[in-house]
């Protein structure tokens, strides 16, 4: 496994800084840079005789790239296909055909991605998926299928050994990406559904509270344990993480006040499936999603199709979240726009969920009060924001990487103020 992962948009600027600081502390004998030339430097190199080129090389094999040209390369692609810059994808492609084989944030870092046609699936890129097809000049299903094929390949070498057992707890990885192919195929391998210590609702916590944002492919896992003998409760919350509108239609008719209805942690994330409590859950977000309405949670979770049937069935674009004892909540589902978990499939990335519940009626100048810390975060403080609109919101919140420019801009559009 790589020491260092590719962000989802990566910039070829911070790379370079990235190795001129590993160089520096390398000549400096700091522990942890003499310990990353002891791993990846394929010769050594006594710290006053290193290069910048053999930092270079360093960083490049501890990104799991054989060389920093194919560090660079990588980042070009990743960032391409994350901006949806198809005709760049391409050109990449063209001058690079062996790219269209190979895992984009290279060889062990994550099966959900893949291959370049993988990773633009994953991130809801259709167009640079479409212009992949045509430049590879096959079937779309069966380019899709070749794409599958190679996660699944690398799923093997991480998790199967050479005796063809399946290591305990394997499909922690997939039911984390939320890579329903994965699950099924470590499940078909022989793997148990249930992490390295046999909890067999591990697997279900984890799919419903990771910070990955990929609707499809939780409702794919969520259909793989199910086939293989997971039972879930029949509420309307497991409807929607399903995707299951049918089912939230039936809840629908039972109760006409659900798309009004507060729902709260202990519904959204239900303890009967290992989910953990509001205070030590592993569920991440970034604007509070602690009672509030289903509408509010399709934006949190990039639910598409649920936030248009809600919409389509008289939801409220205005719905306020509930207000506790210190006067934090009230916020809209627009607030969940600006300041999210970072989003891999282009609803949040781009402003498109904010611009269609701005034309749904939702107004741009709400005020609320929100109280938000980020778990698993450098900066661990939970903060306050007293009356402040979803601009404002977006303005002073803490975390910048989960701030969302693209909506921000889209409701200044819509006469949005700070």
């Amino acid at each position: 496994m790589p020491k260092r992962r590719l962000p989802t948009c990566p910039d070829t600027g911070y790379l370079k800084r990235e190795a001129k600081e590993l160089l520096g502390e390398y000549r400096r004998e700091k522990q942890e840079a003499v310990a990353d030339f002891g791993t990846f430097h394929p010769i050594g190199v006594k710290p006053r005789e290193a290069s910048l080129s053999d930092a270079q090389l360093v960083l490049a094999r501890s990104y799991q790239f054989a060389s920093w040209a194919r560090l660079k390369l990588a980042a070009e692609l990743c960032r391409a296909i994350y901006e949806s810059d198809s005709a760049k994808v391409v050109s990449l492609a063209e001058r690079h055909p062996e790219l269209l084989d190979e895992p984009v944030r290279g060889a062990d870092t994550g099966a959900s991605w893949g291959t370049p046609v993988a990773c633009a699936r994953f991130f809801g890129r259709d167009e640079v998926v479409d212009q992949l097809v045509r430049f590879i000049g096959k079937d779309a299903d069966i380019v899709l299928q070749q794409a599958a094929a190679v996660g699944r390949q690398q799923l093997s070498q991480w998790f199967i050994g050479r005796d063809g057992n399946v290591q305990a707890g394997a499909v922690m990885n997939p039911c984390e990406t939320l890579n329903g192919d994965g699950l099924a195929f470590l499940i078909e391998q022989g793997a148990e559904l249930a992490d390295a210590k046999g909890n067999r609702l591990a697997p279900i916590a984890i799919i419903l509270e990771t910070y990955s944002r990929y609707p499809e492919g939780k409702h794919q896992c969520l259909e793989v344990c199910e086939h293989y003998g997971i039972e879930f409760p029949d509420t309307p919350m497991m409807a929607f993480h399903r995707g299951r509108i049918d089912l939230l239609e039936k809840h629908l008719k039972q109760d006409a006040n659900l798309l009004n209805r507060h729902f709260f942690h202990e519904d959204i994330y239900p303890a009967e499936l290992g989910c953990g409590e509001r205070s030590t859950g592993s569920g991440l977000h970034g604007t509070p999603i602690h009672g509030t309405t289903l509408l509010h949670l399709a934006v949190d979770f990039d639910e598409w199709h649920v936030a248009q049937w809600l919409l389509c069935n008289g939801a409220d674009a205005n719905a306020e979240a509930f207000i506790d004892e210190d006067g934090f909540g009230g916020h809209t589902p627009l607030f969940g726009t600006v300041v999210s978990q970072p989003n891999l499939n282009g609803r949040q990335a781009d402003g498109e969920m904010a611009r269609w519940l701005l034309q749904s009626g939702a107004k741009p100048n709400v005020r609320a009060s929100l109280r938000k810390g980020i778990r698993f975060h450098g900066d661990r403080n939970v903060y306050e924001y007293r009356n402040v609109t979803p601009l404002g919101w977006g303005r002073q919140f803490h975390s910048s990487r989960l701030v969302s420019e693209a909506a921000m801009k889209v409701i200044a559009e819509f006469g949005g103020i700070e």
